[in-house]
């Protein structure tokens, strides 16, 4: 089934998948504190587990992902749906924090498919209105993302965690059968070898400065992103008695924020990428101010994750919506490279903040966060002067 035309019904399909798959990543951040009971280990022991999903869903990206230009982007996805159930299955299954560890970064791995959603709509969308279609997919990733916390943090309360991801393989299981009737194929335009693929990747990070930078400006903010939801559920326990549920429900204000990436893909079809960038990342930064003065008050941390999401997911989109104008013939595989370093990141973050909860509490959380974001704009104020633009 060949499709050269992105319609709703089709943009919205691609925008719910991207969402339901991601979510996967997700679930296991509200439930840390109930794994660590049922492996007996500390905190930082079972951090582990979120650091792995986010390492392999970086090496899924890079070694999945650029598939896209070359072989058929439906069967591959079709096919990486087998994987994401198995995972699940096993994750939901494991006997042991070792076993956790390996399945969770598998979970990682194969949950890659809303990277070929992503290039796949940039490619279908008539040139005016990408910016809107790449936004809409992505605000489906991101309530994904954030949803995926409240319900693993409802479900993990009530049925136990392991019952979660149960829950997790059969929705895979339900969208598998929708995309099988429902998913169009698109034209491929690499025709050389799979080495030869993965060779062109370091051709473009080493020819393509605006790739680099924006994969840098991602990666950071994503890392202050990945260290506040890492280790909100020990705050929430530890300063106001909450358990896994109340650090959920801070998902749902974040799904809030993430519908600015619908708004952030119509402000780049209209205004200046740069002009955003700044604005975008000031809000990231009056997030983390904001976080600052938070750790014993819940007002501040809902105003706090409204900001934060609301920031990162529209400098998300207009990185995105920069690198896939300016590189039409290699769409998978520039997102690619700025989705493995943007998840490197992401894995950064949830290392740092779990170190700066264990020996600075929330303070040290919020001025990682901080020290993140202004390291945005210190280097994109350096590539401008670089490339004088």
């Amino acid at each position: 089934m060949k499709a050269t035309q992105l319609d709703r019904g089709l943009l919205y399909l691609m925008a719910a998948g991207a969402g339901l798959v991601v979510a996967n990543n997700y679930y296991n951040q509200p439930l840390l504190n109930l794994m660590a009971k049922t492996f007996s280990v500390t905190e930082a022991q079972v951090s582990n587990i979120p650091l792995a999903t986010q390492l392999g869903y970086a090496f899924g990206l890079l070694f999945i992902i650029p598939l896209g230009d070359k072989f058929s982007r439906r069967n591959i996805i079709l096919i990486d749906f087998v994987a994401i159930i198995s995972s699940l299955l096993v994750t939901a299954i494991a006997p042991s924090l070792f076993i956790l560890t390996v399945s969770s970064f598998c979970v990682g791995f194969s949950s890659v498919v809303p990277q070929l959603f992503v290039p796949m709509a940039a490619q279908l969308a008539t040139e005016e209105n990408r910016g809107k279609a790449i936004g809409i997919v992505m605000s489906g990733l991101l309530i994904g993302i954030l949803g995926s916390r409240f319900l693993s943090g409802m479900v993990g309360e009530y049925f136990g965690w392991r019952f979660m991801y149960y829950v997790a393989a059969v929705i895979m299981l339900v969208y598998a059968a929708l995309i099988y009737f429902k998913l169009p194929d698109v034209a491929t335009n690499f025709k050389g070898t799979y080495a030869q693929l993965m060779q062109s990747l370091l051709q473009l990070v080493k020819t393509k400065p605006e790739v680099r930078i924006a994969a840098l400006r991602g990666a950071l903010g994503f890392a202050g992103f990945s260290a506040f939801w890492t280790t909100l559920v020990f705050l929430m326990e530890t300063n106001f008695g909450y358990g896994s549920g109340a650090a959920g429900l801070f998902g749902v204000l974040g799904m809030i924020g993430a519908l600015g990436a619908t708004l952030s893909g119509k402000l780049n079809d209209k205004y200046n990428s740069k002009k955003l960038i700044y604005l975008f990342t000031g809000i990231l930064v009056l997030s983390w101010i904001v976080f600052q003065f938070s750790g014993t008050s819940i007002l501040g941390l809902v105003i706090g994750v409204l900001a934060v999401d609301f920031g990162l997911q529209c400098l998300h989109v207009t990185n995105q919506n920069i690198i896939f104008k300016q590189n039409p013939e290699a769409r998978n595989r520039v997102n690619t490279i700025y989705m493995v370093i943007y998840f490197i990141g992401g894995a950064l973050g949830t290392v740092s903040g779990a170190y700066a909860w264990q020996h600075y509490q929330w303070a040290g959380v919020a001025t990682l966060g901080l020290g993140y974001s202004i390291l945005i704009i210190i280097l994109q104020l350096l590539f401008q002067w670089k490339h004088k633009r």
